[in-house]
């Protein structure tokens, strides 16, 4: 099968090619599709790969697996979210998913530039070298060779160290911090992040009870730091969540004086520090310094995940913590994670070749490439309605209406278009940022991006 591009995967190639087919078929009667096997042998790919474009269409409610009759078309596969029956998120994430719909929202820089493809091929190489029958079902921590490789990545000085034993890698980042936050005992307590925060981590916190309060970024990128030492010392704050470089999604970076000083506040009251490194990696000049470099190392968590720098085949998160190994163990032996040991060495022998490095450079390069581009139409077609501020790194642009603008209006006039947006208020529990959306710019630049904008600068122009 050929995709057109080198770095698309094959399993990427196989989902347009069904939403393509889905979107053919007539509304009305039985409307199958093919087989696992037929679809493999029509695309010239493994059955592996159809079977994983399948599950995915499958979870999004898409099509229907049948027993002994193989997969159908669901009836309610197209049509868009009603905005005024679920939760702004949900209509968010679902109309996304619609065919046909161009999500302004993505939040996938893999997308631009994936491992998926070399990932894959080191698997294969290694399930060759390393028999079933000799791999172990499951390593409750993670595969050692991938904790060991993680542990030297973020080593960085002889005060600045981690072991392979003080990594515990699961399923995804929602698995890996739910554990971490039972573990430490941070269920239910307070927590201080900033603000605008992603909608991921507010619903992690959400779940574990945990009362939050949001502190806001400047335009700057800076918090009030006389407020925020206030704050400390009026609140029980147990827990702070803070971005290690590029906070997401405005896309600034906390200067070094910032960090230096709240690292210190935050020992002094034994406050838990989780960094976000999710975006660490993607910062477009040279690496700033980060929040691990001052904090306590007793009170230091470290997690990201590896999907938004190799691409969705990779979707595993992760913590670095040296603190309460103990309940860190006995929890995540007791969550049990059963993840793939092939794909987590091929994982890691991506870092060990240094094949990561050679990748981020360049994904690094084509974010700015595509940042530069988005704010180029940014400024074209829509200045009078925004304010435009270049992230200094990440994926996407933060910006703010010059008036007051319903975003959530400006949702649900959008989706008429089939176009779809990340209204500000996902990014606060408070209701903050009303007038604020978050704009990727890891889109597929083979649609009408321009014209994308546009129709979004009429509807803030139209919007009372």
């Amino acid at each position: 099968m050929n995709s057109g591009k080198k770095d698309t995967f094959a399993y990427q190639a196989v989902y347009r090619y069904l939403i393509e087919l889905i979107e053919a078929c007539p509304a009305d009667g039985e409307r199958k599709l093919p087989s696992l096997r037929q679809l493999a042998l029509r695309l010239g790919v493994s059955v592996s790969t159809t079977k994983y474009a399948y599950a995915l269409l499958e979870e999004q409610g898409r099509i229907q697996a049948r027993p002994k009759l193989g997969f159908f078309i669901a009836s309610n596969s197209t049509p868009a979210i009603n905005p005024s029956s679920s939760p702004l998120l949900d209509q968010v994430f679902a109309n996304a998913r619609q065919p046909g719909m161009l999500a302004l929202s993505s939040d996938a820089p893999a997308m631009l530039l994936s491992l998926e493809q070399p990932l894959l091929m080191l698997e294969r190489e290694l399930a060759r070298q390393y028999p079933r029958s000799l791999t172990p079902l499951y390593q409750p921590f993670g595969e050692p060779e991938l904790r060991t490789a993680l542990a030297e990545r973020y080593s960085r000085s002889t005060d600045h160290y981690w072991q392979a034993d003080q990594v515990y890698i699961g399923s995804d980042l929602h698995s890996v911090l739910e554990v971490s936050l039972n573990a430490l005992d941070l269920a239910g307590t307070l927590a201080l992040v900033e603000s605008p925060c992603s909608w991921a981590i507010l619903r992690q916190l959400q779940a574990a009870k945990i009362r939050v309060i949001e502190m806001p970024l400047g335009a700057d990128g800076r918090f009030d730091l006389d407020a925020l030492n206030t704050l400390l010392k009026r609140e029980p704050i147990r827990l702070a969540v803070l971005s290690s470089t590029v906070n997401m999604p405005q896309g600034s970076v906390m200067p070094t004086q910032d960090k230096q000083q709240i690292c210190q506040w935050l020992a002094e009251r034994d406050i838990w520090l989780f960094e976000n490194d999710t975006y660490g990696e993607l910062y477009f000049g040279i690496q700033p310094t980060r929040y691990r470099d001052y904090a306590d190392p007793h009170r230091l968590l470290v997690f990201s995940t590896f999907d938004k720098i190799i691409g969705s085949e990779a979707p595993y998160g992760y913590v670095l913590c040296r603190g309460h190994t103990s309940a860190l163990q006995r929890l995540f032996l007791e969550r049990c994670f059963r993840l793939s040991p092939i794909r987590q060495r091929a994982i890691a022998r991506l870092f060990a070749s240094k094949r990561i490095d050679t990748h981020l450079k360049a994904l690094r390069a084509r974010l700015l490439e595509r940042m530069t581009q988005l704010k180029a139409l940014l400024l074209t077609h829509g200045n009078d309605q925004w304010q435009v501020v270049e992230p200094h790194g990440g994926a996407s642009f933060w910006l703010r209406a010059n008036r007051p603008v319903d975003m959530r209006q400006v949702f649900a006039d959008l989706l008429g278009q089939r176009i779809v947006i990340a209204p500000g208020v996902l990014f606060s529990q408070q209701g903050a940022w009303p007038h604020h959306l978050r704009l990727s710019y890891t889109l597929d630049w083979s649609k009408d991006i321009a014209g994308a904008v546009k129709q979004l600068a009429q509807a803030l122009r139209q919007s009372p």
